[in-house]
């Protein structure tokens, strides 16, 4: 895999259409992206003294945080409405190498702060509610 710069690193919204049209956060200086499972331990006596794990088994899920200089942009203040009501959207991922990753998202934290003489900033993390799909 070659390196790949963060600033091609997005994070975008959907619009609410079907299908949806995705529109870039503005203002994020930093994102990261966790893929987490559960195992599920099918472990007998037949295992010969090694753990097992059921493939497919268990619970996966994407969790996503970004931090960033608010602007004020159509898609930031879609996803605070999205926070302030705990609205489910569409949301996708996008990385330099064209790959993209695409789901439902809840936005379960948003937070703001500001210096006096000083841009307001935000930081946010979103968890996955369905399927995520790569492509």
């Amino acid at each position: 895999m070659a390196a790949e710069k963060g600033s091609a690193f997005l994070l975008k919204v959907g619009n609410g259409g079907s299908p949806a049209s995705f529109t870039t956060v503005a203002g994020l200086r930093t994102t990261q992206l966790s893929i987490n499972g559960e195992a599920v331990v099918i472990t007998s006596k037949d295992s010969g003294g090694w753990r097992e794990l059921l493939t497919g088994g268990g619970v996966r899920s994407v969790s996503v945080s970004g931090a960033g200089v608010f602007t004020g942009s159509a898609a930031e203040n879609r996803v605070k409405a999205n926070a302030l009501a705990g609205t489910i959207d569409d949301y996708r991922l996008s990385f330099e190498s064209g790959e993209t990753m695409t789901g439902r998202f809840l936005v379960t934290r948003l937070d703001y702060a500001g210096d006096f003489n000083g841009e307001r900033s935000y930081t946010l993390s979103l968890e996955s509610s369905g399927p995520v799909v790569s492509a």
